[in-house]
């Protein structure tokens, strides 16, 4: 079996595996604050073009998403996302169980506007019932989204000057950043999605790390006693050092863009051999992240020997599905997957 369900299916990129093997034997402070934490954060810094930013490291994506959001909302308030979001689809209500409401947003394509939000937040403010409704305190968004969809420079701008205008701290969650920031046609780079929120994170266990996220703090209002809540919400790992071991390894001669573009040529295979086939896609993704509609039928066979993630259905007979490449993408799995679906037209 091949599979193509996600980007986190495989260990860890060798260099990683190599500078945890031979910094294994070496002692040192616990809960980030050895000397391999401090060198990956001043390469994250260097790479955001960012001194100024905070840094700290957590093990993955829900439990680095429900500390960022409980960190930056009051009792009362809530954050809006894309109806399609991580934090609302795929958590298990992890943010609701910190006592917050996720406040949706409709979206076709993952993304969702500066007009949705201040349309939202002025509703909000006008309605005569506003003190009995969840507060929007913050938004969230992703990059790319669920749909492996990317926003602009320009969309992201305007986006982060109405979160600024009326006072909602903009958090990116970036668990798939590398993948977004590599891929043909996107004009973020890291540097600016750094300076367009106020809160992000570097995802490394989709792209090439064991474990861990790197949270970004860009808001000094935000970075006050964070460590607090890491702590609280089980983030401050006593072994830390496995974590800052890795990301200054992904963040030496450029490894995380290296491995992160290596995933988009690979999806890109992917998404041609679908494509060529006949086959129409859910969404337009530049990312690693593919979504081909398939008849049912079809599916059950190519199923028997690749993995993927099922998706949605489109219609009684066919479905939307995913599949991912990632840092460790082989052209023989591409190859495979691409006589398989020829296969299916004979």
């Amino acid at each position: 079996m091949i599979y193509f369900n996600s980007d986190y299916l495989e260990g860890a990129h060798p260099a990683l595996m190599a500078k945890l093997n031979e910094t294994n034997m070496v002692q040192t402070v616990g809960y980030g604050e050895d000397e391999y934490c401090a060198a990956a954060r001043v390469k994250i810094q260097n790479a955001c073009q960012a001194p100024e930013a905070d840094v700290h490291f957590l093990v993955g994506g829900t439990q680095t998403n429900t500390t960022v959001i409980a960190a930056v909302l009051r009792p009362w308030q809530g954050v809006l996302c894309a109806v399609s979001g991580h934090i609302n689809c795929h958590e298990a209500g992890a943010i609701e169980s910190t006592g917050h409401k996720v406040i949706t947003l409709p979206t076709t394509n993952g993304k969702i506007t500066a007009q949705q939000v201040q349309e939202y937040v002025e509703w909000h403010r006008n309605d005569e019932s506003t003190e009995h409704i969840v507060q929007p305190g913050m938004v969230y968004i992703s990059y790319p989204t669920e749909g492996g969809t990317l926003y602009s420079k320009a969309e992201l701008t305007e986006l982060y000057d109405v979160c600024r205008r009326y006072g909602l701290p903009l958090f990116i969650d970036g668990a798939r950043l590398g993948y977004g920031v590599m891929a043909d046609g996107a004009d973020l780079t890291l540097p600016e999605i750094a300076h367009l929120c106020d809160v992000f994170y570097i995802g490394g266990t989709k792209v090439g790390a064991l474990f861990g996220e790197a949270v970004v703090i860009m808001n000094p209002a935000l970075k006050k006693d964070f460590r607090f809540i890491m702590k609280q919400r089980g983030g401050r790992m006593a072994k830390g050092r496995l974590l800052g071991i890795q990301f200054d390894a992904l963040f030496t001669d450029d490894l995380y863009f290296r491995i992160s573009r290596h995933a988009d040529e690979m999806a890109y295979q992917i998404r041609d051999i679908f494509v060529s086939a006949g086959y129409p896609l859910l969404f337009d993704s530049p990312t690693n992240q593919q979504y081909p509609i398939m008849p049912d039928e079809e599916l059950s066979i190519l199923g028997k020997n690749f993995g993927y993630e099922y998706w949605e259905r489109t219609d009684p007979t066919h479905s939307g599905v995913r599949f991912c490449a990632s840092w460790a993408t082989t052209q023989e799995n591409v190859d495979a997957l691409r006589a398989a679906v020829q296969a299916l037209k004979k």
